[in-house]
């Protein structure tokens, strides 16, 4: 008897533990279809996104449409290429002051300008210019100083007037084709001589595209232009401060 018990006891462990794990099995299988069902949802969607812009874009005719895609790879282009050179320039003023000072009082200045030579960026080659003309007094080297920050002030804000050439640029080309495209449905009105929505449709939806698109560009380079500006005024401002410190070392060094 006690060997029934068990054995019923046991098979229906076993039949709780084949169901439960076919609850498990079907549950992960409902959850893998669901996710395969949301990542297809996804890629539909991008893919209809990419077409109705292709489809927008060349309803908008390629003459004004074309000229506003270049004015955005231009742009982008110059404006990369200026982040790119903004983050090279960036240099830690802090850490080289002191690394001049120390070169000053332990090797002269000699070992300050190697220091400088060493160190990429506007801030060290401004210090090199001054390390480099003190020998003739502090006066002449801050006189180098402030005429180097200028030539290196140019060389940061270098092309960024083309980024806001394309940014005015763009959206004024958009509105032409604007007007261009209800000269357009008016001609077809007049030569018609009857006033049809079918008429007037084409010519206004291309009118409203190359608006739309041309200010679409100038907000995306409008973006990376403000933080282009605001990466000069940064290095800027660490100049103005790095050459006054440096000219209070040389002060500091004569003495």
């Amino acid at each position: 008897m006690k060997k029934l018990f068990v054995s019923l006891v046991m098979s229906m462990f076993m039949a709780t533990s084949a169901v439960n794990a076919n609850t498990v099995n079907l549950n992960n299988l409902t959850v893998s279809t669901i996710v395969q069902e949301d990542e297809q949802a996804d890629v539909a969607a991008e893919a209809s996104f990419t077409q109705e812009l292709k489809t927008r874009f060349i309803e908008g005719g390629p003459g004004f449409m074309g000229i506003v895609l270049i004015c955005l790879i231009l742009g982008l282009a110059i404006a990369i290429e200026r982040i790119i050179f903004l983050n090279l320039a960036s240099t830690n003023t802090k850490k080289l002051t002191d690394g001049v000072e120390a070169a000053l009082s332990s090797g002269g200045v000699e070992a300050a300008k190697e220091l400088c030579r060493n160190t990429k960026g506007p801030v060290a080659s401004i210090f090199y210019q001054g390390l480099d003309r003190v020998d003739e007094g502090v006066d002449s080297a801050e006189k180098a100083v402030v005429a180097y920050g200028g030539v290196q002030m140019g060389q940061l804000e270098k092309n960024v007037s083309w980024i806001s050439l394309f940014i005015a640029l763009a959206p004024m080309l958009g509105f032409m084709g604007t007007v261009i495209g209800m000269i357009q449905a008016f001609d077809k009105i007049e030569a018609a001589g009857d006033m049809q929505p079918s008429l007037v449709a084409g010519g206004i939806k291309v009118a409203l595209l190359t608006t739309v698109f041309g200010l679409v560009v100038a907000i995306i380079l409008q973006i990376f232009y403000n933080y282009i500006v605001a990466k000069i005024d940064g290095i800027v401002n660490d100049m103005e401060d790095a050459s006054i410190t440096l000219v209070d070392i040389l002060v500091a060094h004569k003495k």
